[in-house]
């Protein structure tokens, strides 16, 4: 009797450090889970402020300044254009073309 005794307090106590052990690590696994939804909470927003800040400098208006100020671009216009025939030759512009609807 006292073998079979020994036997059910050995299994006991390993039932006892295994159920101790899954504690801890279930623990362990919820605190993680839990930290990595406060970051997720954190990427949204700083995702959503950077898609906000990219459309508030995406405007038109604002593209067209940036290209007008810092790029010294300017609207093309006959004046300023060349074109290019089949030889490569650029050719100056004599007149600028007729704007007609009828032949699109």
């Amino acid at each position: 009797m006292t073998r079979v005794n020994l036997l059910l307090l050995a299994a006991l106590i390993a039932s006892c450090l295994y159920l101790v052990k899954t504690a801890y690590e279930s623990r362990r696994l919820f605190h993680a889970l839990d930290r990595a939804r406060f970051e997720q909470g954190q990427l949204d927003i700083e995702f959503k402020r950077l898609d906000a800040e990219r459309q508030a400098q995406a405007t038109h208006l604002r593209v067209e300044k940036v290209a007008r100020e810092k790029l010294r671009m300017r609207t093309a216009t006959p004046a300023v254009t060349q074109y290019v025939d089949e030889s490569g030759a650029p050719r100056a512009v004599v007149a600028a073309p007729a704007a007609s609807g009828a032949g699109r």
